[in-house]
């Protein structure tokens, strides 16, 4: 869609007191149609409520309103559509939505600003799609989580290492380090959530900044738009930004989940690592190696996560050092919002997609697991129940591994005189604890790994997601 750069000599809405045109720079340069125009569905939907208020309290009347609703309704249409024409010359979306209002009705539209500013309807507008773009992110993770736990069900009993420094440390189940995300994940839905309540508050009625002259109900225009209160000061209202702020912070968290979660499956699919095959509808190849099966979902999610940040990075400077109340700085907020909400939708749906369709590489994991010595604590444990004390059991254990790396034998492939040649208390039932099996299933409080124990937490989290 094209935006017409206009003449030195084009008409403002508000240049009455002005004796020259804008210069044609200073008009492009300040404009911002070009991309808060992705406000004009929650700007018709916010002048709507508006002017039902304005008709309710008698300063307009039912004519004059079913007029304006008529023509706004019109206007949605052809912007939906792809058929408005946008203007730089009337500078943003509320402007362009006016003037196209009075063109298409006459001199009633010029009603439909009494008693509000551009100040709290941009404000209100902001709110409004953010609040819309907050539920379709929760929807999102939702249905991200119910591919985690998808893929943990069929994993309960797949045994992998669990890392510390990224070395192997002790066995756990697959489920269990899914549901490592899953829980990530949640606490971003609850963040949402509590910030959903800060951005569903109505600035409406603020006006430029004192509020207004005119017998204006700002409950009733509250109700007609869904917000669950209204601002309790008129400067603050026009001037804050703190939901967005907010918002962006939760974002970035999630972004750093989902980043955490992308570096751990490119290690995974590497052939180094070769835990986990990625479907080829998530990976892409290379122009000169023929081998190559790159992760480029995962790489391009992780690259993405700084892109975030830094749209929150950059509407914290936007607003450090403003005065009250509004500043033309505050233009600044939309366009690293509204590119952190796309982004970050983008990477939900690319996530949702690609973790149920992860195959597991059972023997690799597993084999991973049995050469790290992952149950040297299970040992250590059974040492300090047979009376040893914790320190002691450790350099037992310490120098066993010693003596299984020296042989290249796993832990349970020293024989019981070996075991014992360090510590007379180890006896043959020391065995059962030395296997994959008997580690991950000893684990069997909740939080644990032991596979019943992820189970429970799959059906408890299955039933917090419906």
């Amino acid at each position: 869609m094209q935006t017409d750069f206009v003449t030195r000599n084009s008409t403002k809405l508000w240049d009455g007191r002005f004796s020259e045109a804008t210069d044609s720079f200073v008009e492009a340069f300040t404009a911002s149609v070009s991309f808060d125009q992705v406000l004009a569905k929650y700007d018709i939907e916010g002048s709507i409520a508006h002017a039902t208020m304005l008709e309710a309290v008698g300063i307009i009347t039912s004519n004059e309103l079913a007029a304006i609703k008529s023509g706004l309704e019109e206007i949605l249409q052809d912007v939906e559509a792809g058929d408005f024409e946008w203007s730089v010359a009337l500078e943003d979306v509320h402007m362009n939505i006016e003037h196209a209002l009075t063109v298409r009705i006459g001199d009633v539209g010029k009603t439909l600003h009494t008693g509000r500013s551009r100040n709290d309807q941009v404000a209100t507008d902001i709110r409004l799609y953010l609040r819309h773009e907050i539920d379709q992110i929760l929807t999102g993770i939702r249905q991200l989580q119910s591919g985690i736990l998808d893929l943990a069900e069929k994993n309960l009993e797949t045994i992998m290492p669990g890392l510390t420094h990224l070395q192997v440390a002790q066995p756990i189940v697959f489920a269990h380090h899914l549901m490592a995300w899953f829980e990530m994940i949640d606490r971003d839905h609850e963040r949402l959530l509590d910030c959903r309540k800060r951005v569903n508050v109505m600035p409406l009625g603020a006006a430029a900044l004192a509020g207004t002259s005119f017998p204006i109900d700002r409950k009733l225009t509250a109700r007609l738009l869904g917000f669950d209160k209204i601002s309790a000061n008129s400067l603050d209202a026009v001037s804050d930004r703190d939901f967005a702020i907010e918002f962006m912070a939760a974002a970035s968290l999630l972004m750093m989940h989902l980043s955490r979660w992308s570096e751990e499956l490119i290690l995974w699919s590497s052939p180094q690592f070769d835990y986990i095959e990625l479907p080829d509808r998530f990976c892409t190849g290379s122009s000169i190696m023929p081998q190559k099966k790159n992760p480029d979902v995962p790489e391009l999610v992780r690259g993405k996560t700084g892109r975030v940040y830094g749209s929150l990075i950059s509407l914290l400077t936007v607003m450090k050092g403003q005065p009250l109340a509004y500043n033309k700085d505050n233009q600044e907020d939309k366009e690293p919002l509204f590119d952190t909400v796309i982004t970050l939708l983008l990477c939900l749906t690319a996530f949702a997609d690609m973790i149920p369709a992860i195959i597991p590489k059972v023997e690799n994991m597993r084999n991973a697991t049995l050469r790290g010595y992952a149950t040297a604590t299970d040992l250590t444990d059974y040492l300090v129940r047979q009376g040893i004390t914790f320190r002691d059991a450790h350099d037992v254990v310490g120098k066993l591994v010693a003596q299984a790396i020296k042989e290249g034998k796993d832990l349970s492939e020293l024989s019981l005189a070996e075991l014992r040649s360090e510590s007379p208390s180890i006896e043959k039932d020391v065995f059962t604890i030395l296997t994959l099996e008997g580690s991950v299933q000893a684990r069997n409080h909740p939080g644990g790994t032991a596979p019943k124990l992820v189970a429970k937490a799959i059906r408890v989290a299955r039933k917090k997601i419906r």
